[in-house]
């Protein structure tokens, strides 16, 4: 028997630089956007409904985010002049960006929301050699704490579009996203494993159908077959450092996950990195990106997890799959009719979808308070502080409202409220030794 380890060993290709038969490499790309597909488009239904978008600024939205989508994931697949991991992944708008970008919208204006997307990404190409430091540094009491806080406050938006604020709920609105969250959570337990990755997507092709079969489901008119995004769609951009705080607040955290799922996915595909290096690159690339996607309008992108389970589920380690998918996305960003059926979803199915999805981040949250010691004063009290600081302005909207408006957007932003204040409490105590 030849000795392993030899010269022909040291050629081999690994097995995320293989390039795939065309076939099999199509289907495994298929594979990823299904997985995918649903959080760019209940992401873009979120802002087109939160923000009463016109269909023509809704359809341009959308084009733009499945096309940043789609280069970002060609970024990252392809890792090429520093940008990108040059592993399997995948680029999606970030969940708690998109409240943020919301809230920003809501509070000043949609053109402060995109300016405060580009100031973000341009912080983070050029602060990346001080974020890789940073976000080891962050304690993961009060990531967990921020966590939780930008789920309750997904929840609470999800919410919004199954019954509008101030606005007395339906039964049949209600009705509507009781059957998608429950065709959601039966698609998950009865179907088979591959496809339980569907199951937000299937959820919602479900409440859509009841939605139609009940005459609750409008088509939007339209005959064209291409679409295009927009340039500065809400204007020039407002660049208001204050307004955009609770965004760079955030981009820390995003920065700490990027580095845990580019640990992650490297450990799945069995590729030795450097991580500093790898991870710099994952950040720049989702900064390059981030920075495209406000120019058109859209949110701040991230690099994303959910594919990293299907890459274990298949055993397809391939970066060239997950580049093809994000060829795929960008050319889907240019066809017209799948503008107009996305633009036409009611808005309680849209909620009941966002609602379970979401919600899946505050137990992802909580499940993060597991890598700390309940035991610790110090942890008990930061955690309390924190998620007090940051609940606080999202189930009370009205708290701040006596206070100056340069005041109220920083204070009134959950997120950024919980990581200031436990910060300073974790150092209270790190400095007493407790």
């Amino acid at each position: 028997m030849a000795a392993t380890g030899g010269p022909a060993d040291e050629t081999a290709v690994h097995p995320v630089d293989e390039i795939p038969p065309l076939g099999r490499a199509f289907a495994a790309a298929i594979q990823h956007l299904a997985v995918m597909l649903a959080t760019p488009i209940t992401s873009v239904l979120l802002i087109t409904h939160s923000l009463h978008l016109s269909d023509s600024t809704a359809r341009a939205l959308l084009s733009a985010t499945l096309l940043c989508c789609g280069i970002g994931t060609l970024l990252q697949s392809g890792g090429r002049f520093g940008l990108g991991a040059g592993l399997p992944f995948v680029m999606l708008p970030g969940g708690a960006a998109v409240v943020l970008f919301i809230q920003i919208a809501q509070e000043s204006s949609p053109a402060t929301a995109s300016g405060a997307v580009i100031l973000t990404a341009a912080a983070g190409i050029l602060l990346v050699p001080l974020a890789k430091r940073l976000v080891t540094r962050l304690p993961a009491v009060v990531l967990a704490s921020m966590v939780v806080v930008i789920g309750v406050n997904l929840v609470k938006v999800a919410g919004g579009l199954i019954v509008a604020p101030g606005e007395r709920a339906t039964m049949s609105a209600v009705g509507l996203a009781a059957v998608t969250i429950l065709a959601t959570v039966l698609a998950h337990r009865f179907l088979p494993a591959g496809w339980r990755r569907l199951s937000v997507l299937l959820g919602m092709v479900a409440g859509s159908a009841v939605a139609a079969a009940t005459g609750q489901f409008h088509l939007k008119p339209g005959s064209g077959l291409a679409q295009t995004p927009a340039l500065f769609p809400f204007g020039t951009p407002h660049f208001d450092v204050l307004a955009a705080i609770p965004l760079l607040v955030f981009s820390i955290g995003s920065m700490a996950e990027a580095t845990g799922q580019t640990v992650l996915n490297a450990k799945v595909v069995g590729k030795e990195i450097d991580t500093a290096v790898t991870v710099g690159r994952t950040i720049r690339g989702d900064a390059v990106t981030s920075l495209l996607s406000g120019v058109m309008g859209g949110p701040t992108m991230l690099t994303s997890g959910e594919n990293i389970g299907l890459v274990r589920l298949t055993g397809v380690r391939s970066r060239y799959v997950t580049g093809l998918a994000g060829l795929l996305l960008a050319v889907a960003a240019f066809v017209a009719p799948i503008g107009r059926l996305v633009n036409s979803l009611p808005g309680p199915v849209v909620g009941g979808t966002a609602a379970i999805a979401f919600a899946m981040i505050i137990v992802a949250g909580i499940g993060m308070f597991e890598g700390v010691d309940p035991q610790a004063d110090g942890t008990v009290v930061t955690a309390t502080a924190a998620l007090a600081a940051g609940l606080l302005p999202i189930l009370t909207p009205t708290l701040y409202q006596g206070f100056p408006a340069d005041a109220r957007l920083l204070l009134g932003s959950g997120v950024t409220m919980a990581a200031l204040v436990g910060v300073v409490v974790h150092l209270l105590f790190a400095r007493r030794g407790a």
